[in-house]
Protein backbone atom coordinates (compact mmCIF):
# COMPACT_ATOMS: atom_id res chain seq x y z
CA UNK A 1 0.00 0.00 0.00
CA UNK A 2 0.92 3.70 -0.46
CA UNK A 3 -0.59 5.96 1.23
CA UNK A 4 -1.22 10.10 0.08
CA UNK A 5 -1.82 11.86 3.57
CA UNK A 6 -3.27 15.58 3.10
CA UNK A 7 -2.51 17.98 5.83
CA UNK A 8 0.70 15.53 6.78
CA UNK A 9 2.73 18.30 7.24
CA UNK A 10 0.54 19.92 10.23
CA UNK A 11 0.08 19.32 13.87
CA UNK A 12 -1.83 15.87 13.63
CA UNK A 13 -0.80 15.50 10.17
CA UNK A 14 2.99 15.06 11.08
CA UNK A 15 1.83 12.20 13.75
CA UNK A 16 0.26 10.17 11.67
CA UNK A 17 3.07 10.30 8.88
CA UNK A 18 5.25 9.19 11.87
CA UNK A 19 3.01 6.36 12.67
CA UNK A 20 2.59 5.30 9.25
CA UNK A 21 6.59 5.36 8.14
CA UNK A 22 7.52 3.69 11.71
CA UNK A 23 4.66 1.26 10.94
CA UNK A 24 6.38 0.33 7.46
CA UNK A 25 3.67 1.89 5.01
CA UNK A 26 4.99 3.77 1.95
CA UNK A 27 4.16 7.58 2.55
CA UNK A 28 3.42 10.63 0.55
CA UNK A 29 2.64 14.62 1.69
CA UNK A 30 0.13 16.61 -0.05
CA UNK A 31 -0.39 19.61 1.81
CA UNK A 32 -0.63 23.56 1.05
CA UNK A 33 1.39 24.61 4.06
CA UNK A 34 -1.24 27.24 5.04
CA UNK A 35 -0.90 26.04 8.87
CA UNK A 36 1.93 22.90 7.85
CA UNK A 37 5.45 22.64 8.67
CA UNK A 38 7.81 21.23 5.77
CA UNK A 39 10.57 20.93 8.92
CA UNK A 40 7.92 18.35 10.71
CA UNK A 41 8.78 15.55 8.23
CA UNK A 42 11.04 12.69 7.78
CA UNK A 43 13.08 13.13 4.80
CA UNK A 44 12.33 10.58 3.29
CA UNK A 45 8.83 11.58 3.01
CA UNK A 46 8.20 13.43 -0.38
CA UNK A 47 6.30 16.71 0.24
CA UNK A 48 3.39 17.70 -2.61
CA UNK A 49 2.49 21.48 -2.13
CA UNK A 50 -0.74 22.31 -3.08
CA UNK A 51 -4.69 22.78 -2.20
CA UNK A 52 -7.27 19.67 -2.19
CA UNK A 53 -9.30 21.92 -4.77
CA UNK A 54 -6.31 21.37 -7.67
CA UNK A 55 -7.78 18.42 -9.06
CA UNK A 56 -5.08 18.24 -11.93
CA UNK A 57 -2.29 18.49 -9.18
CA UNK A 58 -4.47 15.79 -6.87
CA UNK A 59 -4.51 13.30 -9.83
CA UNK A 60 -1.11 14.12 -11.13
CA UNK A 61 0.37 13.16 -7.44
CA UNK A 62 -1.70 9.84 -7.21
CA UNK A 63 -1.12 8.22 -10.55
CA UNK A 64 3.09 9.70 -10.53
CA UNK A 65 3.16 8.12 -6.51
CA UNK A 66 1.21 4.95 -7.50
CA UNK A 67 -1.11 5.80 -4.44
CA UNK A 68 -3.69 2.86 -3.49
CA UNK A 69 -5.14 4.71 -0.26
CA UNK A 70 -5.60 8.54 1.02
CA UNK A 71 -5.81 9.19 4.48
CA UNK A 72 -7.73 13.20 4.55
CA UNK A 73 -6.31 14.92 7.25
CA UNK A 74 -6.38 18.68 5.59
CA UNK A 75 -9.00 20.73 6.91
CA UNK A 76 -9.97 23.94 8.19
CA UNK A 77 -10.90 23.39 11.97
CA UNK A 78 -11.24 26.71 14.16
CA UNK A 79 -14.59 26.19 15.08
CA UNK A 80 -15.59 30.45 15.96
CA UNK A 81 -13.60 31.06 12.34
CA UNK A 82 -16.43 28.36 10.60
CA UNK A 83 -19.38 30.52 11.97
CA UNK A 84 -17.69 33.95 11.05
CA UNK A 85 -16.39 32.34 7.26
CA UNK A 86 -18.87 29.31 6.46
CA UNK A 87 -18.42 29.76 2.88
CA UNK A 88 -14.53 29.57 3.28
CA UNK A 89 -15.16 26.27 5.53
CA UNK A 90 -17.45 24.60 3.20
CA UNK A 91 -15.04 25.29 0.10
CA UNK A 92 -12.29 24.18 2.01
CA UNK A 93 -14.01 21.09 3.45
CA UNK A 94 -16.64 19.87 1.94
CA UNK A 95 -15.94 20.75 -1.94
CA UNK A 96 -11.84 19.91 -1.00
CA UNK A 97 -13.57 16.46 -0.41
CA UNK A 98 -15.45 16.26 -3.27
CA UNK A 99 -12.51 17.53 -5.35
CA UNK A 100 -10.26 14.58 -3.53
CA UNK A 101 -12.75 11.69 -4.05
CA UNK A 102 -13.53 12.48 -7.72
CA UNK A 103 -9.32 12.66 -8.39
CA UNK A 104 -9.51 8.89 -6.51
CA UNK A 105 -12.04 7.93 -9.13
CA UNK A 106 -10.23 9.46 -11.45
CA UNK A 107 -7.15 7.46 -11.04
CA UNK A 108 -8.93 4.45 -9.23
CA UNK A 109 -7.68 5.00 -6.09
CA UNK A 110 -10.39 3.63 -3.66
CA UNK A 111 -9.44 3.53 -0.03
CA UNK A 112 -9.99 6.40 2.46
CA UNK A 113 -9.43 7.05 6.01
CA UNK A 114 -11.22 10.63 6.82
CA UNK A 115 -10.77 12.95 10.21
CA UNK A 116 -13.75 13.65 11.11
CA UNK A 117 -14.45 15.06 14.29
CA UNK A 118 -16.69 14.76 17.18
CA UNK A 119 -17.68 18.42 16.85
CA UNK A 120 -20.60 16.47 14.40
CA UNK A 121 -22.67 15.27 17.70
CA UNK A 122 -22.97 19.23 18.77
CA UNK A 123 -24.51 18.95 22.55
CA UNK A 124 -25.45 15.57 23.16
CA UNK A 125 -27.16 14.45 26.51
CA UNK A 126 -25.89 11.56 27.09
CA UNK A 127 -23.17 10.06 29.57
CA UNK A 128 -21.05 8.61 26.49
CA UNK A 129 -21.34 9.49 22.89
CA UNK A 130 -21.41 6.49 20.93
CA UNK A 131 -21.10 6.37 17.43
CA UNK A 132 -25.25 5.97 16.69
CA UNK A 133 -25.68 9.48 19.28
CA UNK A 134 -27.31 11.59 16.61
CA UNK A 135 -26.12 14.07 15.17
CA UNK A 136 -26.74 17.57 15.70
CA UNK A 137 -23.45 20.07 14.84
CA UNK A 138 -23.36 23.40 15.93
CA UNK A 139 -21.24 25.43 14.22
CA UNK A 140 -20.09 25.38 10.02
CA UNK A 141 -16.85 23.28 11.04
CA UNK A 142 -19.04 20.37 12.89
CA UNK A 143 -21.68 20.55 9.91
CA UNK A 144 -18.44 20.39 6.79
CA UNK A 145 -17.16 16.95 8.76
CA UNK A 146 -20.91 15.42 9.06
CA UNK A 147 -21.34 16.94 5.49
CA UNK A 148 -18.05 15.48 4.53
CA UNK A 149 -19.11 11.69 6.32
CA UNK A 150 -22.13 11.54 3.97
CA UNK A 151 -20.28 12.21 0.80
CA UNK A 152 -17.74 9.47 1.58
CA UNK A 153 -20.60 7.13 2.74
CA UNK A 154 -22.02 7.59 -0.53
CA UNK A 155 -18.73 7.12 -2.32
CA UNK A 156 -18.58 3.83 -0.88
CA UNK A 157 -22.00 2.97 -1.40
CA UNK A 158 -22.12 3.90 -5.17
CA UNK A 159 -18.34 3.18 -5.99
CA UNK A 160 -17.22 0.79 -3.69
CA UNK A 161 -14.87 2.82 -2.04
CA UNK A 162 -13.13 1.38 1.02
CA UNK A 163 -13.86 4.17 3.85
CA UNK A 164 -13.00 4.49 7.38
CA UNK A 165 -14.55 8.45 9.04
CA UNK A 166 -12.63 8.71 12.29
CA UNK A 167 -14.23 11.13 14.87
CA UNK A 168 -11.35 12.69 17.03
CA UNK A 169 -12.37 13.76 20.34
CA UNK A 170 -10.34 16.75 22.40
CA UNK A 171 -6.68 15.76 21.36
CA UNK A 172 -3.48 16.82 23.23
CA UNK A 173 0.26 16.17 23.79
CA UNK A 174 3.33 15.69 21.35
CA UNK A 175 5.39 12.73 20.28
CA UNK A 176 8.14 14.86 20.24
CA UNK A 177 8.61 18.51 21.08
CA UNK A 178 9.35 19.37 17.75
CA UNK A 179 5.66 17.87 16.55
CA UNK A 180 3.98 19.63 19.08
CA UNK A 181 0.89 22.00 18.16
CA UNK A 182 1.61 25.73 17.81
CA UNK A 183 -1.87 27.08 17.62
CA UNK A 184 -3.44 28.43 21.14
CA UNK A 185 -7.04 27.16 20.67
CA UNK A 186 -6.90 24.42 23.06
CA UNK A 187 -7.25 24.42 26.54
CA UNK A 188 -3.16 22.88 27.24
CA UNK A 189 -2.08 25.84 25.16
CA UNK A 190 -4.54 28.17 26.21
CA UNK A 191 -3.43 27.74 29.90
CA UNK A 192 -0.06 27.67 29.15
CA UNK A 193 -0.33 30.90 27.34
CA UNK A 194 -1.58 32.41 30.42
CA UNK A 195 1.19 31.41 32.78
CA UNK A 196 3.63 32.69 30.62
CA UNK A 197 2.15 35.85 30.17
CA UNK A 198 1.78 36.16 34.20
CA UNK A 199 -1.70 36.07 34.01
CA UNK A 200 -4.43 33.49 35.92
CA UNK A 201 -5.92 30.20 33.88
CA UNK A 202 -9.65 30.72 32.88
CA UNK A 203 -12.30 28.35 33.53
CA UNK A 204 -15.66 29.36 31.49
CA UNK A 205 -18.35 28.75 33.81
CA UNK A 206 -18.43 26.70 36.99
CA UNK A 207 -22.24 26.32 37.24
CA UNK A 208 -22.62 23.36 34.36
CA UNK A 209 -24.31 19.90 35.80
CA UNK A 210 -21.41 17.96 36.90
CA UNK A 211 -19.25 17.06 39.36
CA UNK A 212 -17.39 20.62 39.60
CA UNK A 213 -19.61 22.83 37.77
CA UNK A 214 -17.01 22.45 34.95
CA UNK A 215 -17.09 21.47 31.31
CA UNK A 216 -16.15 17.61 30.95
CA UNK A 217 -14.40 16.11 28.32
CA UNK A 218 -12.59 13.16 26.56
CA UNK A 219 -8.65 13.91 26.03
CA UNK A 220 -6.47 11.93 23.76
CA UNK A 221 -2.90 11.44 23.37
CA UNK A 222 -2.33 12.73 19.63
CA UNK A 223 0.29 9.53 18.92
CA UNK A 224 -2.85 7.52 20.16
CA UNK A 225 -4.85 9.24 17.25
CA UNK A 226 -2.04 8.86 14.74
CA UNK A 227 -2.08 4.75 15.52
CA UNK A 228 -5.95 4.33 14.94
CA UNK A 229 -5.29 5.66 11.64
CA UNK A 230 -2.16 3.65 11.03
CA UNK A 231 -4.89 0.74 12.05
CA UNK A 232 -7.53 2.15 9.83
CA UNK A 233 -5.36 1.94 7.21
CA UNK A 234 -4.56 -1.00 7.53
CA UNK A 235 -8.01 -2.30 8.17
CA UNK A 236 -8.75 -0.73 5.45
CA UNK A 237 -5.99 -2.67 2.77
CA UNK A 238 -7.71 -6.13 3.46
CA UNK A 239 -11.58 -5.11 3.63
CA UNK A 240 -14.06 -5.56 0.59
CA UNK A 241 -15.43 -3.22 -1.58
CA UNK A 242 -17.78 -0.53 -0.21
CA UNK A 243 -16.52 -1.03 3.60
CA UNK A 244 -17.55 2.65 5.23
CA UNK A 245 -17.04 2.54 9.06
CA UNK A 246 -17.47 5.70 11.36
CA UNK A 247 -15.34 5.36 14.88
CA UNK A 248 -14.90 7.57 17.78
CA UNK A 249 -11.20 8.00 18.57
CA UNK A 250 -11.65 8.84 22.34
CA UNK A 251 -10.04 7.61 25.96
CA UNK A 252 -13.66 6.72 26.97
CA UNK A 253 -13.20 8.75 30.57
CA UNK A 254 -14.45 12.06 31.32
CA UNK A 255 -11.84 14.78 32.91
CA UNK A 256 -13.13 18.31 33.75
CA UNK A 257 -11.75 21.85 32.78
CA UNK A 258 -10.94 22.40 36.49
CA UNK A 259 -8.87 18.83 36.60
CA UNK A 260 -7.37 19.65 34.14
CA UNK A 261 -6.16 22.81 34.80
CA UNK A 262 -4.79 21.32 37.94
CA UNK A 263 -2.95 19.11 36.43
CA UNK A 264 -1.40 21.57 34.13
CA UNK A 265 -0.35 23.81 36.43
CA UNK A 266 1.07 20.83 38.70
CA UNK A 267 3.09 19.62 35.80
CA UNK A 268 4.09 23.09 34.91
CA UNK A 269 5.31 23.94 38.44
CA UNK A 270 2.49 26.45 38.80
CA UNK A 271 0.37 25.09 42.12
CA UNK A 272 0.14 28.37 43.28
CA UNK A 273 -1.74 30.01 40.09
CA UNK A 274 -5.89 30.14 40.78
CA UNK A 275 -7.60 29.85 38.01
CA UNK A 276 -9.93 32.74 37.48
CA UNK A 277 -13.43 31.83 36.42
CA UNK A 278 -15.34 33.31 34.35
CA UNK A 279 -18.95 33.32 32.10
CA UNK A 280 -19.59 30.54 29.49
CA UNK A 281 -18.89 30.36 26.15
CA UNK A 282 -21.68 30.24 23.79
CA UNK A 283 -22.56 26.54 22.60
CA UNK A 284 -19.96 24.58 25.18
CA UNK A 285 -21.91 21.41 25.92
CA UNK A 286 -21.82 19.89 29.63
CA UNK A 287 -20.44 16.97 28.71
CA UNK A 288 -18.55 14.97 25.56
CA UNK A 289 -17.26 11.87 26.38
CA UNK A 290 -16.48 8.90 23.55
CA UNK A 291 -17.55 5.48 23.84
CA UNK A 292 -14.53 3.37 22.82
CA UNK A 293 -16.15 -0.29 22.53
CA UNK A 294 -16.91 0.03 18.31
CA UNK A 295 -13.04 1.18 17.27
CA UNK A 296 -11.90 -1.72 20.08
CA UNK A 297 -13.90 -3.91 18.61
CA UNK A 298 -13.47 -3.17 14.51
CA UNK A 299 -10.14 -2.59 14.97
CA UNK A 300 -8.59 -3.71 18.38
CA UNK A 301 -7.21 -0.29 18.90
CA UNK A 302 -7.22 1.39 22.32
CA UNK A 303 -5.52 5.03 23.97
CA UNK A 304 -2.36 3.98 25.65
CA UNK A 305 -1.27 7.13 26.95
CA UNK A 306 -2.65 9.23 30.49
CA UNK A 307 -3.22 12.62 30.74
CA UNK A 308 -0.13 13.37 32.47
CA UNK A 309 1.67 12.15 29.25
CA UNK A 310 -0.32 14.51 27.16
CA UNK A 311 0.03 17.50 29.56
CA UNK A 312 3.66 16.48 30.17
CA UNK A 313 4.63 16.38 26.73
CA UNK A 314 2.74 19.17 25.54
CA UNK A 315 4.83 21.30 27.78
CA UNK A 316 7.81 20.11 26.39
CA UNK A 317 6.45 21.35 22.71
CA UNK A 318 5.37 24.59 24.22
CA UNK A 319 8.68 25.53 25.53
CA UNK A 320 10.44 24.16 22.79
CA UNK A 321 8.64 26.52 20.29
CA UNK A 322 8.17 29.79 23.08
CA UNK A 323 12.11 29.07 24.34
Amino acid sequence: MSWLVTGGAGYIGAHVVRAMVEGGEQVVVYDDLSTGNADRLPSSVPLIVGSVLDRPLLEQALRDHGVTGVVHIAAKKQVGESVERPLYYYRENVTGLQTLLEAMEATGVGRIVFSSSAAVYGMPDVDLVTEDTPCVPMSPYGETKLVGEWLINAAARAHGVRAASLRYFNVAGAAAPELADTGVFNLIPMVFERLEAGQAPRIFGDDYTTPDGTCVRDYIHVQDIASAHLAAARRLAEAPEGTALTLNIGRGEGSSVRQMVDRILKVTGNEQAAPEVTGRRPGDPARVVASADRIRAELGWSARHDLDEMIESAWQGWRHHHA
